[in-house]
This record gives C-alpha cells, structure tokens and sequence, in this order.
C-alpha cells in the first residue's frame, strides 16, 4: 500500500462529499509580521492594538486575509494539490475577527462538478468552513477550482453547477462584536475619507505598483501551507514558469489600495472574485477600484462600501475592466468584489 499522496484528480471527486482538511494552524504575531514584509499594507486597524481598542475591539485582528490564506491554504493537498488554475469566489463571509493565538480548522463539501469538453480536466466547485478552537466559524466560502484528471479515459460525471449568489446581501454582513466608528482617528488611519466621501460609480486608482519575484510569491504561499504544485515546481507547467497563487495578486491588490481607500478598515465579505489571467513573476501589478454599492449598518459610526477591486499587469490609467466585446481588457488580472466597513 502506497505511503505517499498524490493528491485528488477530478475523477475522485463526488457531489456531496465532505473533506475533513489536515493540519490545523495557530495564528501567531509572526503571521501578521511576515505579511506585512510580503505585502506594502498600512491599514490602522490590524496594524496597531491602541487603534483597534480605540474602535472597540478587544484584541487587534490579523487583516481578514491572513485568516483566508490559512484557511485556503488547508484545503489545497485535497481539493487542488493538481490543479490548472483556481478560477474565482463567491459567497465569502467573515463571520469573526481571527487574532494571534486562534486555531483554524477547515473542512470542505464539494457541491459541483463539470468536466472540460477537452476530457482532460473538470472543474471542481466546493464549499469550506474554517472553525476556530472553540468551533466557532471565522469563514466561510465557495470556490471553484480546474482540476487535472488523471485518466482522461475515465467517464465525465454528471454535470452539476451550484447556484451561487451574486453578492452577500449587506443585512447579513456580520460587524464583529463592540466594533464602533464614532470617535475614529482619522489622523492614525491617514486618510480623511470617510462613507460619504464615496460615490457610487467612482473609480480610484491607487497608484503605485509592485513588481512579483517568484521568491516573494513561493514565500508566501508556504507560509499559507499551499502546496499546489504550479506555485513552486517548474515542471507543473508545460512554460515551465511558476505560477504566482491568486491570493498573493489579492492581498497584493489589497495592500494597494490603501491608497485611496486607507479607511475600509475590514473586508466584511468577499461577493465574487475572478482570477482572470495568470501571473508570473517579473510582472509589475497595479490596482483600481470602484464604488459599486453604499450600505448603512447598525454600528455607530459604520457603514459598508462594496468595492469592485482589480488588479493589473502594468498600469490602465484609463480604468477599464471590460472591452467593448464584453471580455476583460488586456492585463487584466484580478476581479474581487467585497464589502467592506469603514467610518460614517
């Protein structure tokens, strides 16, 4: 009998089951040290414990994408240990702040499948929970993943495509316990803009760019224990280039926007999110964002932004997402939607 694993293939995955994901991780001040060396983030809240107690919060959170990254990076040696590509997101909710010291556990249940018209490959729609130590749920999300297969003689399964929704509806957005914007320090946030400074339809570039190494990238996913193969192995791909893990281009993308947007404090929720072209290293990303939705909450001093956040191999002054043929615009990499809470 085999020792080793060789991950799942498309084949081995059945609508309805359930994965119970090896290796629980303990979120440390390390992790919060080590992303902010990784990414060029400034947000106050996750940054300083003064500011969080200032906002209410007991204990300073690490930002909402540290937890996602440990929590995503559970699921890969069973759900995309052989995958083409993670292809996107939906209904991501951050139910509770994950500080230094938690434990985060994920399972999975796979909730659709459909093979390629090529028979080499399917994709793989699933559904994870991260519990913390006490089981409660920090997050929640479906993704949708192309897997290899390892016999592409095996038979296609029945086609099966979840239906997801669109976006998080902003009444179930979850403000973690205490959370108030009353007596913000703009001053320690850095920037002024506040919730009515925000105009639906108003686009923000963020200006400055970061060029990937494939050293900071494959740092980075084995911090988050990703052990997908096309990250680190040259000989996962045809190209034989590694490909950089679509989280890197989000927390990078994130970490930019800080500009323009330093006071959106917390992602409440992650509505859709689209890898929409591969990157590599040596390419230089940028960001913009959009104002797609405004929503009041029952925080003092809160309300919540959904922003449309994309990132770009090389910088599109002209902020455009879509050609006019309706596919997205050359460089193009990343297209998140997310809500999230900032001071009224």
């Amino acid at each position: 009998m085999a020792k080793t694993n060789a991950g799942n293939f498309f084949e081995d995955f059945t609508v309805g089951q359930v994965i119970e994901h090896a290796t629980p991780r303990t979120i440390t001040e390390g992790d919060r040290a080590l992303y902010g060396a990784i990414y060029p983030t400034r947000f106050a809240l996750p940054s300083s414990s003064e500011f969080a107690h200032q906002v209410g919060l007991t204990d300073a959170p690490v930002e909402e994408l540290i937890a996602f990254h440990v929590a995503f990076g559970k699921t890969v040696p069973d759900i995309s240990l052989n995958a083409v590509a993670n292809l996107g997101y939906a209904e991501c909710r951050f139910k509770r702040p994950v500080v230094a010291g938690d434990t985060l556990t994920t399972t999975s249940e796979v909730i659709g499948l459909k093979q390629n018209s090529n028979g080499k490959s399917g994709v793989v729609y699933v559904r994870s929970t991260a519990v913390n130590q006490r089981e409660e749920i920090a997050i929640e999300w479906a993704r949708w993943v192309m897997v290899h297969k390892r016999d592409v003689d095996a038979p296609a399964p029945e086609t099966v495509i979840p239906d997801l929704a669109g976006s998080v509806a902003p009444e179930s957005l979850i403000i973690p316990e205490g959370l108030d914007f009353s007596e913000y320090d703009f001053a320690s946030a850095g920037e002024e803009h506040r919730f009515d400074d925000y105009t639906v339809g108003e686009k923000i570039d963020h200006v400055d760019g970061v060029t990937l190494t494939d050293a900071e990238h494959m740092m980075a996913t084995r911090l988050w224990q990703n052990t997908a193969k096309v990250h680190f192995n040259t000989e996962a791909r045809p190209d034989g280039r590694r490909l950089v893990y679509g989280g890197h281009v989000i927390s990078l993308a994130r970490a930019l926007s800080f500009n323009g947007l330093a006071n959106a404090q917390l992602i409440a929720a992650i509505n859709a999110g689209s890898h929409v072209a591969p990157a590599f290293g040596g390419d230089t990303v940028y960001a913009w964002s959009e104002v797609l939705e405004k929503a009041d909450t029952d925080a003092p001093g809160v309300g919540a932004l959904r922003l449309r956040l994309v990132a770009t191999s090389g910088r599109d002054e002209s902020m455009t997402l879509r050609g006019e043929d309706g596919k997205y615009a050359p460089g193009v990499l990343l297209d998140l939607d997310y809500w999230a809470f900032v001071p009224r």
